[in-house]
């Protein structure tokens, strides 16, 4: 009942001994997830230790691959460093790498997006919030979180999410739980202009899983990867979605938010992502407010 991470996921962190990487990767392992390794240069052989677990650090990703047989990777490294964190992950033949660092430069990126090409290693983010299958357990713990999403409002059930935006995610999981709906898997896709994986990615999995029985999807301002979802959608589809799209009020020219979320010649409007939502069949909730029910209403 799950896309790309399920609660057997062995996880290991880039960044495990720096501040921020270090509360996400505590509260990953307070969820659940398992977290069989840390990875920073130079600090390879001590440990991190939380509670009752002692995650082992190593120096590269490929020594803590072959030691714990960890398959996918949060990165939390400063954005100067990101874009070769995330090569090393490829290198090292890892099934995912969810990239959470904000500010990597567009250059860098394309670059990676260049050097994945043909490469089996799925990249979500970067700039995103990460991964959550919802746990079984109490509290839905002992599931698997990767990233920065807060585990405690995720409900294990049958709706998939997909968003570009992160506190976005949060509010429809949240409309969700509050309605006694649980979730499959909800995943944060990021907001930059280069990004590993889209909309359309993520919705195609979602059909596939038997387990996933309708989706909210949530967009914003700039490119055009929402209506190339909708236009698979309206071709393929075969669930039930509810989309949102936010930014309609921002000015052209401006970039609003996310480094991605900018109108620029004409393209990437909030009207033409809704008409082309509305043209494949999926529900528009006119507000944020509205996401959950607009979905419950068409299933």
């Amino acid at each position: 009942m799950a896309i790309l991470v399920t609660p057997e996921t062995k996880i290991l962190v880039q960044g495990i001994t720096g501040g921020f990487g270090g509360r996400h990767a505590k509260l990953s392992i307070d969820y659940g997830s398992q977290v069989v390794a840390g990875v920073t240069p130079g600090k390879g052989g001590q440990t991190f230790d939380h509670g009752d677990t002692s995650v082992p650090i190593f120096d590269t990703v490929a020594e803590a691959v072959a030691e714990t047989g960890a398959t996918t990777s949060a990165v939390f490294v400063p954005p100067p460093f990101a874009a070769d964190a995330i090569l090393e992950g490829t290198d090292a033949g890892l099934d995912l790498v969810v990239a959470i660092t904000e500010g990597i430069p567009v250059r860098d990126m394309v670059r990676v997006k260049r050097a994945m090409e043909g490469c089996s290693t799925r990249l979500i983010g970067p700039n995103c919030p990460g991964i959550v299958t919802p746990g079984m357990g109490e509290d839905s713990h002992g599931g698997c979180r990767i990233g920065i999403s807060p585990g405690y409002i995720h409900k294990p059930g049958n709706i998939g999410v997909v968003s570009r935006s992160g506190t976005l995610t949060y509010e429809a999981v949240f409309q969700l739980t509050s309605r006694d709906v649980g979730q499959s898997t909800c995943v944060g896709i990021g907001g930059d202009p280069v990004n590993g994986t889209s909309h359309i990615d993520v919705i195609k999995m979602f059909m596939e899983d038997k387990d996933t029985h309708g989706i909210i999807m949530i967009g914003e301002i700039g490119g055009d990867a929402e209506e190339e979802a909708a236009a698979w959608i309206k071709e393929n589809g075969t669930k039930p979605v509810a989309g949102f799209i936010a930014g309609t009020t921002a000015p052209p020219g401006r970039r609003m938010g996310h480094a991605g979320a900018i109108v620029s010649g004409g393209k990437g409007t909030a009207e033409a992502k809704i008409e082309a939502f509305k043209g494949a069949g999926i529900g528009v909730a006119e507000t944020p407010s509205e996401m959950a029910d607009t979905l419950l209403k068409m299933m």
